[in-house]
């Protein structure tokens, strides 16, 4: 026989967990919510579904921070693109040089946003941008990229595309003199 007040006692605590739990399930619903709606100010462009050698042209929403953001393949690998009209050539995370197939060649200074930084040179044989497609691009692999993947699209690239800006909104097309 169990003393007066265990079932209530017991219920109590059951109702305490269960309103414990649904708390944390809820906390962690807004926390994803949340998170989809971060990403989506980082890169409203993110689900852009492009075909190389498709549409003449690619339309892309600037993001809050100001930047243009893209995806796009490295060797038939998917990445996630910044224009930088700053950036000479394409420079990319040396943590993402073996999965996208790319040879680490010599040593190279470079100066960047961030000062005088040693890459490694290397070639994407094919970068893929929308509808857009450029092969035998000279590249570099950054050590000091790491922070996330991200990959820097330089003029090397850009070079070969027509700008048109309109408020936040960038409608790259190919350039017709290349």
């Amino acid at each position: 026989m169990n003393p007066p007040g265990h079932e209530e006692g017991a219920t109590r605590r059951m109702s305490r967990s269960m309103t414990w739990l649904a708390a944390l399930s809820l906390l962690g619903l807004l926390w994803l919510f949340f998170a989809g709606i971060e990403e989506q100010h980082d890169n409203p462009n993110r689900k852009l579904v492009t075909t190389p050698g498709g549409a003449a042209e690619l339309v892309l929403k600037r993001n809050r921070a100001g930047h243009y953001i893209a995806p796009g393949t490295i060797n038939g690998q998917p990445v996630t693109f910044m224009l930088d009209t700053g950036a000479t050539q394409v420079a990319i995370p040396a943590k993402l040089g073996m999965d996208l197939a790319l040879p680490a060649g010599p040593v190279m200074r470079v100066s960047t946003a961030n000062g005088y930084a040693e890459v490694r040179t290397t070639v994407i044989n094919e970068l893929g941008l929308g509808p857009f497609v450029v092969q035998q691009v000279q590249a570099s692999l950054n050590p000091g990229m790491n922070h996330d993947d991200t990959i820097l699209l330089g003029m090397n690239v850009l070079k070969w595309l027509e700008f048109t800006q309109s408020g936040d909104v960038l409608i790259l097309r190919a350039s017709p003199e290349r």
